[in-house]
């Protein structure tokens, strides 16, 4: 057993009714983390796998959920235009290339706010012709705290 796994047990649950609707035990694995200084315990039904690659699949699992916490907090997708798995692909991709778009625009021009200031004064002045510069100059972003124009439309409905 690999030293940061602190317990691989088999175990079963008793209470009547929880043993009557699933009667197979599973592994208690606890897995001291280093990395993090963490000890994170896993109840799993994976007894072909060894418990460091639980532990690991877990981490990894984790890891999706923050990219997609991630995803809801700077990308504002709030609904997806379609159910397929292509459709919302396409639409995170968008979402993505977008704000990595503002994100370059945000460093390159050394601006003093915030990227989601950067992205809604974008967002209101997509049909404007005034030079980036001038525009986040003279916008003050109060102005634009009320207005909720997304710069992808559907992005933030």
């Amino acid at each position: 057993m690999p030293k940061n796994v602190r317990t691989d047990a088999d175990v079963k649950l008793t209470g009547y009714l929880s043993e009557k609707k699933y009667p197979e035990s599973f592994r208690l694995i606890c897995y001291y983390d280093q990395e993090d200084d963490r000890e994170s315990t896993f109840l799993t039904n994976a007894k072909h796998i060894s418990a460091l690659d639980v532990a690991n699949l877990y981490k990894k699992r984790w890891l999706v959920e923050l990219f997609f916490k991630w995803l809801k907090q700077h990308l504002k997708i709030k609904k997806f235009w379609g159910t397929a798995e292509n459709a919302v692909r396409i639409q995170i991709a968008v979402a993505i290339i977008t704000y990595c778009l503002v994100a370059i625009v945000h460093h390159d021009m050394k601006l003093k706010r915030s990227t989601y200031e950067v992205l809604k004064i974008l967002s209101i002045s997509l049909t404007d012709k005034t030079p980036l510069r001038e525009l986040f100059d003279k916008t003050i972003f109060n102005d634009v705290k009320e207005l909720d124009c997304p710069l992808i439309p559907g992005l933030s409905d």
